[in-house]
């Protein structure tokens, strides 16, 4: 029997051991081991080394032209060294090497302002190092998602209707889009809301009935479908626990480099199931990072996460929304963002990642409310850094090389494009007059334009390069169509003789006069609804051997075809 999963946010994370690879947060205020210092014009070279002598220290590094110098520290005694060379009439200024945190980003988007959660998790330091890579997919595994949204539209890829084994992932009920829009509506654009990971894609994949249920089988297939097409997360806003089947599914998904997020649920209940090793199971915060009254909590809960936003509606629009199907995809796409920082981690080190950057709410350690803590999307995101490393902020380099700005096409065009990067090109994504047309991951970066989809007259190719860090670059150029008109004009066709109504002989040659306004390629001459004779060339002239016919009425028809395929008919009724 198939199990019914009725449709309430969740999210699952693994525990494994700690991330061996990522790298410690530095010291809070200023950097170990070192101070600036500065002397008084004219202090001597002899002078500033007696004083550097005098306190122990040696000068790692002069700035040229301000006379700066960086010295040497024993860590734990800056402050003290910074006094000591303060205190030296030579010198002008001793400091700390001060550390200063990446300025923050603010998104433009006018509903921002009411998404608190996104500031409760860090997510404006957080996206000073990343917003989300486009390399790094999230599949949403819901009633389907509304494409066209103007918030979504830019991030969508294509998806699979699990439930009905087809493409069609339309939203049937508007939960989808809601989630969708949580983890990685497009930020940062003037419009509408923000999301976690606004420059990762959205893969929709349908796995609910009419009604909203989500199946089992449909979620297993959707887990499978979406990781071999290039999802690294997944979310299922359905509280869901011990389906062997998904358990199966998740498994493959978190093999291949995954990490799927769940929701715990909204009907206030104790789960006492075990962890579930394959998934993150969350939980619902308010602004207060208190548990909401109706969350699930229960021994499988994983991460808490914010339970409340505005997000994107099926239709176009937006809406405040609450529930762990909302704290779902949240931690979906801080998952996201870890990736995009360092996508080789694999799936268990995400969890880690996620679960060791949380901040730890309630009792000291794991506790069935919160989990390991309420996610943290600035931490996760630090942490996950490869050691020793930083956020790469340069942007890739993008041109089309062909077709040029304001040239006119016809027929099938490639558009050839040129993407490079300090690192590395994630993707170059082609977009006509604002919708995807395709994507490309390895050079040379090529597209195939059939021109005749399009209406005759200006169009607006926008290209887009996006390296692994998230930068992203783009160039538009105009272009005008200019196919020829389609021939929809049929050819002229009239039976000259034998004449309709006569007798014929045993020989009857049909004549005809055939016209169009382009060009007549055949004409085919039927009698009583069979195929007789064939004529390719001028006068169209075809004969009917009607020896051995009936005596009595008989059908001749005459069919003239044109070049685009246009047919026309004459059609006449003779005697034997």
């Amino acid at each position: 029997m198939i199990k019914r999963i009725a449709i309430v946010s969740a999210l699952v994370a693994l525990l494994g051991p700690p991330l061996s690879s990522a790298r410690a947060a530095p010291a809070p205020g200023y950097a170990l081991g070192q101070i600036l210092v500065k002397f008084k014009p004219g202090t001597s070279a002899s002078v500033k080394a007696a004083v550097h002598r005098k306190n122990r220290t040696r000068v790692l590094q002069e700035i040229p032209k301000i006379g700066v110098q960086k010295v040497t520290a024993r860590p734990g005694t800056e402050m003290a060294q910074v006094r000591r060379y303060a205190a030296n009439p030579n010198v002008e200024f001793a400091e700390t090497d001060t550390l200063m945190d990446p300025a923050e980003v603010i998104p433009n988007d006018p509903y921002y302002m009411y998404q608190m959660g996104l500031n409760i998790i860090g997510g404006p330091a957080a996206w000073s190092i990343t917003s989300g890579s486009p390399s790094v997919i999230i599949a949403i595994l819901d009633t389907g998602v509304d494409t066209s949204h103007p918030d979504l539209a830019p991030n969508i890829v294509s998806g699979w209707n699990a439930f009905d084994n087809n493409a069609d992932t339309t939203d049937i009920l508007g939960h989808g889009t809601l989630v969708a829009g949580t983890a990685a509506a497009r930020g940062n654009n003037g419009v509408g809301v923000c999301s976690v990971a606004w420059n990762c894609k959205i893969m929709p994949i349908r796995v609910s009935d009419l009604d909203g249920f989500g199946y089992a089988s449909a979620m297993a297939a959707g887990l499978v479908w979406a990781v071999d097409h290039g999802a690294r997360v997944a979310n299922i806003s359905y509280a869901m626990s011990n389906v062997a089947s998904l358990s199966v599914a998740e498994q493959y998904f978190q093999e291949r480099g995954g990490v799927i997020s769940v929701s715990a649920g909204n009907s206030s209940y104790f789960n006492p199931s075990p962890d579930d090793p394959y998934v993150l199971t969350t939980t619902a915060t308010t602004v207060s990072d208190q548990i909401y009254s109706w969350s699930n909590t229960g021994n499988n809960v994983d991460l808490a996460a914010p339970g409340g936003t505005f997000s994107t509606c099926r239709g176009g629009g937006y809406s405040d929304v609450g529930g762990t199907s909302i704290s779902a995809p949240v931690v979906a796409g801080v998952a996201a963002l870890v990736m995009s920082v360092d996508p080789n981690l694999t799936g268990p080190q995400v969890q880690d990642v996620l679960r060791q950057s949380s901040d730890d709410l309630g009792a000291a350690g794991w506790d069935p409310q919160f989990g390991w803590g309420r996610v943290n999307a600035a931490r996760a995101v630090e942490l996950a850094l490869p050691a020793g490393g930083s956020s790469d902020t340069t942007l890739p380099i993008v041109a089309v090389y062909e077709p040029g700005d304001g040239s006119v096409v016809a027929g099938a065009v490639t558009v050839t494009v040129s993407a490079s990067d300090n690192v590395s090109v994630a993707c170059v994504d082609l977009y006509l007059d604002e919708t995807p047309v395709g994507r490309d991951t390895l050079a040379p970066y090529d597209f195939e334009w059939d021109t005749l989809s399009s209406p005759n007259g200006g169009h607006t190719l926008r290209v887009t390069a996006s390296d692994g860090a998230g930068n992203i670059s783009q160039t538009e150029l105009s272009i005008l169509v200019s196919n020829p008109t389609p021939d929809t004009t049929p050819p002229s066709v009239q039976i000259i003789s034998p004449v309709g109504g006569s007798t014929v002989g045993s020989t009857v040659t049909v004549t005809v006069s055939a016209g169009d306004d382009v060009d007549v390629r055949k004409v085919q001459l039927y009698v009583d609804a069979r195929l007789t004779a064939t004529s390719t060339t001028k006068p169209f002239t075809t004969k009917w051997n009607a020896r051995k016919a009936a005596k009595g009425p008989h059908s001749i028809v005459c069919r003239a075809y044109d070049a685009a395929g246009n047919t026309a008919d004459s059609s006449i009724t003779v005697y034997k």
